[in-house]
Protein backbone atom coordinates (compact mmCIF):
# COMPACT_ATOMS: atom_id res chain seq x y z
CA UNK A 1 0.00 0.00 0.00
CA UNK A 2 1.17 3.73 -0.94
CA UNK A 3 0.07 6.64 -0.29
CA UNK A 4 0.80 10.04 -0.67
CA UNK A 5 1.80 12.56 1.92
CA UNK A 6 1.03 16.11 2.44
CA UNK A 7 2.92 18.20 5.20
CA UNK A 8 1.42 21.16 6.35
CA UNK A 9 3.15 23.92 8.59
CA UNK A 10 0.02 25.04 11.15
CA UNK A 11 0.13 28.10 13.55
CA UNK A 12 -2.53 26.59 16.24
CA UNK A 13 -1.98 22.59 16.21
CA UNK A 14 -5.19 21.96 18.21
CA UNK A 15 -7.13 24.09 15.54
CA UNK A 16 -5.84 22.32 12.68
CA UNK A 17 -6.60 18.87 14.22
CA UNK A 18 -10.20 20.08 14.93
CA UNK A 19 -10.76 21.03 11.30
CA UNK A 20 -9.00 18.18 9.23
CA UNK A 21 -10.86 15.58 11.85
CA UNK A 22 -14.29 17.54 10.68
CA UNK A 23 -12.70 17.83 6.81
CA UNK A 24 -11.72 14.05 6.67
CA UNK A 25 -14.31 12.20 9.04
CA UNK A 26 -11.31 10.53 11.17
CA UNK A 27 -9.22 11.33 13.90
CA UNK A 28 -4.99 11.55 14.32
CA UNK A 29 -3.29 8.45 14.09
CA UNK A 30 -0.90 9.88 16.03
CA UNK A 31 -0.89 13.47 17.96
CA UNK A 32 2.49 14.62 20.04
CA UNK A 33 3.43 18.53 21.04
CA UNK A 34 2.95 20.42 18.09
CA UNK A 35 2.78 17.45 15.56
CA UNK A 36 -0.32 15.29 14.20
CA UNK A 37 -0.45 13.06 11.53
CA UNK A 38 -4.00 11.53 9.51
CA UNK A 39 -3.80 8.19 7.95
CA UNK A 40 -6.72 8.82 5.87
CA UNK A 41 -8.05 6.10 4.16
CA UNK A 42 -9.91 7.86 1.38
CA UNK A 43 -8.88 9.79 -0.46
CA UNK A 44 -5.33 7.78 0.77
CA UNK A 45 -3.40 10.23 2.23
CA UNK A 46 -1.18 10.68 4.94
CA UNK A 47 -1.90 14.42 6.25
CA UNK A 48 1.08 15.82 8.57
CA UNK A 49 0.72 19.03 10.61
CA UNK A 50 3.88 20.82 11.84
CA UNK A 51 3.26 23.74 14.41
CA UNK A 52 5.91 26.32 14.45
CA UNK A 53 7.65 25.41 11.87
CA UNK A 54 7.54 27.89 8.18
CA UNK A 55 5.24 30.63 7.30
CA UNK A 56 1.95 29.22 8.88
CA UNK A 57 -0.56 27.49 5.68
CA UNK A 58 2.72 26.60 3.91
CA UNK A 59 3.88 23.53 2.21
CA UNK A 60 6.08 21.68 4.76
CA UNK A 61 6.74 19.15 2.05
CA UNK A 62 5.57 16.32 0.31
CA UNK A 63 5.86 12.82 0.02
CA UNK A 64 4.94 9.10 -0.58
CA UNK A 65 4.65 6.73 2.26
CA UNK A 66 5.34 2.86 1.12
CA UNK A 67 4.54 0.13 2.80
CA UNK A 68 8.20 -1.64 4.09
CA UNK A 69 12.30 -0.69 3.42
CA UNK A 70 12.24 -2.85 0.42
CA UNK A 71 10.03 -0.20 -1.46
CA UNK A 72 12.47 2.31 -0.36
CA UNK A 73 15.36 0.70 -1.64
CA UNK A 74 14.03 0.36 -4.79
CA UNK A 75 12.88 3.99 -4.96
CA UNK A 76 16.84 4.40 -4.05
CA UNK A 77 18.08 2.45 -6.96
CA UNK A 78 15.32 4.58 -8.87
CA UNK A 79 16.21 7.82 -8.12
CA UNK A 80 19.74 7.18 -8.17
CA UNK A 81 20.13 5.99 -11.44
CA UNK A 82 17.95 9.29 -12.71
CA UNK A 83 20.03 11.55 -10.79
CA UNK A 84 17.06 12.84 -8.60
CA UNK A 85 18.13 11.71 -5.32
CA UNK A 86 19.07 14.00 -3.10
CA UNK A 87 19.46 12.51 0.80
CA UNK A 88 19.30 8.81 1.89
CA UNK A 89 18.78 8.63 5.41
CA UNK A 90 18.04 4.66 6.75
CA UNK A 91 17.09 4.33 10.41
CA UNK A 92 16.34 7.90 11.63
CA UNK A 93 13.74 8.91 13.98
CA UNK A 94 11.83 12.22 12.83
CA UNK A 95 8.21 12.88 13.25
CA UNK A 96 8.16 10.43 16.38
CA UNK A 97 8.51 7.42 13.74
CA UNK A 98 11.57 5.41 12.95
CA UNK A 99 11.85 5.49 9.14
CA UNK A 100 14.01 4.54 6.15
CA UNK A 101 13.50 7.40 3.62
CA UNK A 102 15.21 8.87 0.46
CA UNK A 103 14.59 12.94 -1.00
CA UNK A 104 14.41 14.69 -4.31
CA UNK A 105 13.67 18.15 -5.23
CA UNK A 106 11.11 19.21 -7.16
CA UNK A 107 12.12 21.44 -10.34
CA UNK A 108 10.87 24.41 -7.94
CA UNK A 109 12.53 22.97 -4.99
CA UNK A 110 9.65 21.52 -3.78
CA UNK A 111 11.31 18.93 -0.83
CA UNK A 112 9.80 15.12 -2.06
CA UNK A 113 10.42 12.58 0.70
CA UNK A 114 9.60 8.56 -0.17
CA UNK A 115 9.91 6.71 3.29
CA UNK A 116 8.62 3.95 5.35
CA UNK A 117 7.87 3.90 9.07
CA UNK A 118 9.77 1.48 10.28
CA UNK A 119 8.45 2.07 14.37
CA UNK A 120 7.21 4.79 16.35
CA UNK A 121 9.66 6.88 18.67
CA UNK A 122 8.98 9.18 21.43
CA UNK A 123 11.27 12.35 21.55
CA UNK A 124 11.87 15.44 22.96
CA UNK A 125 10.48 18.11 21.15
CA UNK A 126 12.37 20.30 18.99
CA UNK A 127 15.44 17.34 19.38
CA UNK A 128 14.53 15.26 16.66
CA UNK A 129 17.50 12.77 16.09
CA UNK A 130 19.21 9.60 14.47
CA UNK A 131 18.20 6.26 16.27
CA UNK A 132 21.86 5.37 15.21
CA UNK A 133 24.24 7.41 17.27
CA UNK A 134 26.11 7.27 14.49
CA UNK A 135 23.89 8.41 11.55
CA UNK A 136 23.31 11.14 9.94
CA UNK A 137 21.08 13.26 11.84
CA UNK A 138 17.49 14.06 10.94
CA UNK A 139 16.03 17.97 10.81
CA UNK A 140 19.05 19.29 13.21
CA UNK A 141 20.75 22.34 11.12
CA UNK A 142 23.31 21.17 8.41
CA UNK A 143 21.48 18.01 7.23
CA UNK A 144 19.94 17.35 3.77
CA UNK A 145 16.34 17.24 5.25
CA UNK A 146 16.89 19.86 8.23
CA UNK A 147 14.30 22.13 6.72
CA UNK A 148 11.92 19.25 5.56
CA UNK A 149 11.09 16.36 7.80
CA UNK A 150 9.74 17.56 10.97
Amino acid sequence: MSRVQLALNVSDIDEAIAFYTKLFGTVPAKVRPGYANFAIAEPPLKLVLIEGHGEPGSLNHLGVEVASADDVDAAIRRLEEEGLADAVEQNVSCCYARQDKVWADGPDGEPWEIYTVLGDVEMPVGQLRATDAAGVACCQPGTPSAERCC
